[in-house]
């Protein structure tokens, strides 16, 4: 892989480890590297960290649960390409993302929080981006399989996706709606299945290879940290079972997504389980879907942009 490497969400977890996996490259195999995050000390810190490994590091300030600001950092990017201080994106890995716990809860925009974060905001900077990508590029999406209900998340409630229209599945919750982890966890599950509708179908429309990365289940991260402390605390006491995938095992798999040669000709919505490519279940294709999804986005972004 040639180019810069652009990561939204580089702050914590998976985004920070995934950072500090690429920093810490060889001097041959190390990207430049553009960091974007929610302006503050987290962001300086974890450039300063890549740094130190030998990166060369550029930060971008941006709220994801913003377009104004989502839009703000595609033309910073742009700008600095364009002024030679970074080189043509190599990869973008969409990484940053949100658990509401509440789905009466808007983003900055009116949309449900977390369809807003998670699927929203890396929509509108991958299309304000795309003509900014070195030949050959990656799109790295994070995915998740809680879009379906296997024995394991029907035990522990996680519930899966309920796939309605794209413009209802952004609308928050009414007043009157009682706020429960089902509902968030469906919000959730529905964003995530939305990513592989909208891999699937940006595939179509551009020649950087499209991927989706599944991270493995990682109970206790801070994606979480809304989540009552009784939750958080059952969630930090699985991740420390054996096998369960963590920050640590999973972030340096995220950065060999991005650069290794081995996922070089991945494309088409490629869906990878931490090291493997798997194959999503039969509701995760669904051309009618995609092909919705994406006039849909198309209209939730103008309306935002108008």
């Amino acid at each position: 892989m040639t180019g810069t490497v652009l990561i939204t969400g580089p702050t914590r977890g998976l985004g920070r480890l995934a950072t500090l996996a690429m920093a810490a490259r060889p001097a041959a195999e190390r990207p430049d590297l553009l960091l974007v995050g929610r302006a503050g000390t987290a962001l300086s810190d974890v450039a300063a960290e890549a740094r130190a490994r030998g990166a060369d590091v550029h930060t971008v300030g941006a709220d994801l649960s913003r377009l104004a600001d989502v839009r703000g950092a595609a033309i910073a990017v742009r700008e600095l390409i364009e002024a030679g201080e970074v080189q043509p994106l190599g990869a973008l890995v969409a990484n940053a993302g949100a658990m509401s716990t509440d789905t009466r809860v808007a983003s900055a925009d009116g949309y449900e929080l977390t369809f807003a974060v998670n699927y929203l905001a890396h929509a509108q900077l991958i299309g304000d981006l795309l003509g900014s990508f070195a030949t050959p590029g990656r799109i790295v999406l994070l995915g998740s399989n809680t879009y379906h209900a296997n024995f394991w998340r029907r035990l522990l409630g996680v519930p899966e996706a309920d796939w309605r229209d794209p413009v209802e599945i952004a609308r928050p919750a009414g007043p009157d709606t009682k706020p429960s982890m089902k509902a968030s966890g469906v919000a959730y599950s529905d964003a995530k299945l939305a990513i592989l509708y909208y891999a699937h179908e940006l595939q179509r429309h551009t020649d950087v290879n499209v991927t989706v990365f599944e991270p493995g289940w990682m109970p206790g991260t801070s994606l979480g940290r809304g989540a009552p402390p009784a939750m958080q605390a059952i969630g930090r006491a699985l991740g420390r079972l054996p096998g369960i995938s963590t920050p640590e095992r999973s972030g340096p798999a995220l950065a060999s997504l991005a650069l290794d040669a081995q996922w070089a000709n991945l494309r088409d919505g490629a869906f990878v389980l931490k090291d493997r490519v798997i194959q999503p279940k039969p509701v995760a294709h669904d051309r009618e879907r995609e092909a919705r999804l994406w006039s849909a986005t198309a209209e939730l972004l103008a309306k935002v942009a108008s």
